[in-house]
């Protein structure tokens, strides 16, 4: 089997035992005829946010779990004051995750801002930095940064964008679920989102969404909830109050299960090393460019490898699926986009499933 689904689910040696292990552990406490549950169940979800804490270079504090990328985004903007976004522009990119722009539009016209879409130029399959910059006026209230794009791994400058966005007197937040942990991302912009599935080799339900100490202090969730507050237990309805961390964007009794479960992934990755994992990544993507142009396939990916996320992406030439099909009998697992082949190698793949995938791209090609 060789596995390029890295930019979909992630995955390590030993990652079923390994999350196995511990559902089955969080279970034999949950299930305890005790009183310790509780305490058990939210030390295990702080855990887990300092490890993203820790792997993003979070201050202590401004991290918490959200159930998706997109409900990060959506408690966030929401938590904002009105005057904040009321009147301005919102900037995105066209190649975003498109989740978040469903949500955008609508935000827009209840919240009273316009959404502006850059599209990319020059027949180009991602939108570039600068690009970006050219639709970035001052008029911009927000503008959202997907750090690697999913559908050409096209990775954006974030220190570039976010001198640009104090210049401009802009927030900035930025989407690093394509990315993180894969490439180094140290959190400097206004808020950071992201998902533990893809690199992180996590579970489904495990987002995060992280706010530095100065965005923080303005924000006031609409989606509130017990534990929006320093202490969840005090139930005097006529004093709730948030909490002063990041805390404030938890709600409802929190989700702990996939923080759990997604926990053998964050340790892989934090054990391994981002350095590590990166540096084998970019072995396995090099040789997968270097033979995609053998074939005289084009890269929908950017053609430096320092302006590219952990995956290469290639235009074909015919019906990607049925390529896909091809591949997948001969347990080879990738997947596509319209006709882009998508292909994501980490730390299972290696070198010869590069040359296997090559091979049997060549012989589709020929067919």
């Amino acid at each position: 089997m060789s596995y390029f689904l890295y930019h979909s689910i992630g995955t390590f040696d030993g990652k079923e035992a390994a999350v196995n292990r511990a559902v089955a552990d969080f279970s034999r406490h949950w299930c305890a005829e005790d009183d310790g549950q509780w305490p058990d169940a939210l030390a295990r979800r702080a855990a887990f946010i300092a490890g993203w804490q820790r792997l993003i270079g979070a201050p202590d504090g401004t991290l918490t779990l959200a159930e998706s990328v997109t409900a990060a985004l959506y408690s966030l903007m929401r938590a904002l004051p009105e005057a904040r976004l009321a009147g301005g522009v919102v900037l995105v990119a066209q190649d975003c995750f498109p989740s978040l722009h469903f949500l955008m539009a609508e935000l827009a016209r209840r919240m009273g801002f316009v959404l502006r879409t850059v599209a990319p130029s020059g027949n180009r399959a991602y939108v570039t930095d600068e690009d970006f910059i050219a639709a970035w006026g001052p008029e911009v209230r927000l503008a959202l940064v997907t750090w690697v794009t999913s559908t050409a791994s096209h990775r954006a400058d974030t220190g570039r964008l976010l001198d640009h966005a104090r210049r401009m007197g802009s927030l900035m937040g930025v989407d690093v679920t394509q990315g993180v942990g894969i490439r180094p991302y140290a959190a400097q912009a206004d808020f950071t989102i992201g998902s533990s599935l893809k690199w992180l080799c996590g579970v489904p339900g495990a987002a995060v969404v992280q706010v530095m100490p100065h965005l923080l202090a303005e924000c006031q969730p609409e989606f509130r909830g017990w534990f929006s507050q320093a202490n969840p237990f005090s139930w005097d309805l006529d004093a709730f109050a948030f909490a002063p961390d990041a805390r404030r964007f938890d709600n409802g009794t929190p989700n702990v299960l996939p923080a759990i479960a997604s926990q053998p992934g964050l340790d892989h990755v934090l054990e391994t090393g981002v350095a590590a994992l990166a540096a084998h990544n970019a072995a396995l993507t090099s040789l997968l460019a270097e033979g995609a142009a053998d074939l005289g396939l084009q890269l929908a990916s950017p053609p430096g490898a320092d302006q590219r996320g952990g995956s290469v992406m290639l235009r074909l030439p015919g019906n990607a699926a049925d390529v896909v099909d091809d591949l997948r009998r001969q347990g080879i697992h990738t997947d596509a986009r319209g006709p882009v082949l998508r292909l994501s190698p980490g730390s299972v793949t290696t070198a010869d499933h590069c040359a296997e995938l090559l091979a049997e791209l060549r012989r589709a090609l020929a067919a």
